[in-house]
């Protein structure tokens, strides 16, 4: 049997992709320029919320999932959920000390074969106007992530609003990796057009494209994000952008090679330092990138025993790790 991240893999990228039909690539927007350590590390409080919302229900409402949960000790949760196979697992709380509400999707899961579904079955879609009132026809996601994300929409829409008014502030975050990272994203403009006033910013790792070249604009144009990508992570290269999708901006990348990090202007943006540049194609690319020590977040994959023994955590799914970025191996 194939190792269900090359499934993963596979199936996120259809059969077509093998044979991927020609594309015109658009010309780079600015120049890749260094991010310092020092800039860097002020994400390291959302790359582990991001972890923990790998965690059950049961430990994220009360916040003891372990090392992930201690990184941000005095937050406090409103609101969990899902079952980590048909609907991801999400907690919605306040932390104090960085002043916001944190919505966090769990990602991709190897072990849960109804994720890896979810992430398979797609084309591009319509938004539903319920949910995202307003929105362009010509804006179209992938299906399978709109499916997920309405899931969860209106628990997480009453979650953030009681926590608005609990703790007087209109400043939420949301943060995911991978799949969790897409949901993240569609929560940051579906909370942004249901919440009158409401400031959102978005923080992703290892995102999957989500829409069409009409969504990218449509959150360049509205939304504040940052999406961190790893060396060769093949999870940011796809769906192909030969299927009609688009990566919006602000892209963060952790280079190949030396781990340097880099932002990386423009959509897409080709250069052999930014993500589509670096993992060129599904050849190139290194799925173990995905789940690496980048990001702290490390799924644990049956079939890998020495990745297993590297990440064990407490809670069976995620420890946190210091070397990040790491050195070059």
């Amino acid at each position: 049997m194939a190792h269900p991240l090359f499934q993963f893999a596979t199936l996120l990228l259809g059969a077509s992709s093998v044979i991927a039909a020609p594309f015109t690539l658009k010309a780079r927007q600015g120049t890749v320029s260094a991010v310092s350590t020092t800039d860097f590390d002020q994400f390291n409080p959302f790359t582990f919320f991001a972890a923990s919302a790998y965690c059950p229900p049961d430990k994220t409402k009360d916040w003891s999932c372990g090392a992930n949960c201690d990184a941000n000790p005095n937050f406090q949760p409103t609101a969990s959920g899902g079952d980590g196979s048909d609907i991801q697992f999400w907690y919605v709380g306040f932390d104090p000390d960085l002043s916001t509400i944190v919505v966090a999707h769990q990602g991709t899961d190897p072990k849960k074969i109804q994720s890896l579904l979810t992430d398979a079955d797609f084309f591009l879609d319509n938004f539903d106007a319920n949910l995202f009132p307003g929105i362009s026809d010509d804006i179209k996601a992938h299906n399978g992530f709109l499916d997920e994300h309405a899931k969860t929409a209106p628990d997480i829409l009453a979650a953030v609003q009681q926590t608005m008014k609990d703790q007087n502030t209109n400043k939420v975050t949301a943060v995911g990796h991978s799949l969790g990272g897409a949901l993240a994203l569609l929560d940051a403009m579906f909370l942004s057009l249901q919440i009158p006033g409401v400031d959102i910013q978005m923080i992703n790792y290892g995102q999957p494209r989500v829409g069409n070249q009409a969504f990218a604009d449509f959150v360049d144009a509205n939304l504040k994000i940052t999406r961190i990508t790893s060396r060769k992570d093949l999870v940011p290269i796809i769906p192909g952008r030969f299927l009609g999708f688009k990566h919006e901006s602000s892209e963060i990348h952790i280079e190949s090679g030396d781990g340097s990090i880099v932002s990386c202007p423009g959509q897409d943006n080709t250069d052999s330092q930014c993500s589509t540049g670096d993992a060129k194609n599904l050849f190139v690319a290194d799925v173990e990138d995905h789940f690496g020590m980048c990001f702290r977040i490390s799924v644990i994959m049956d079939t890998a025993a020495e990745h297993r023994a590297r990440t064990a955590g407490p809670y069976g799914s995620v420890q946190m790790d210091t070397s990040c970025p790491p050195s070059a191996s």
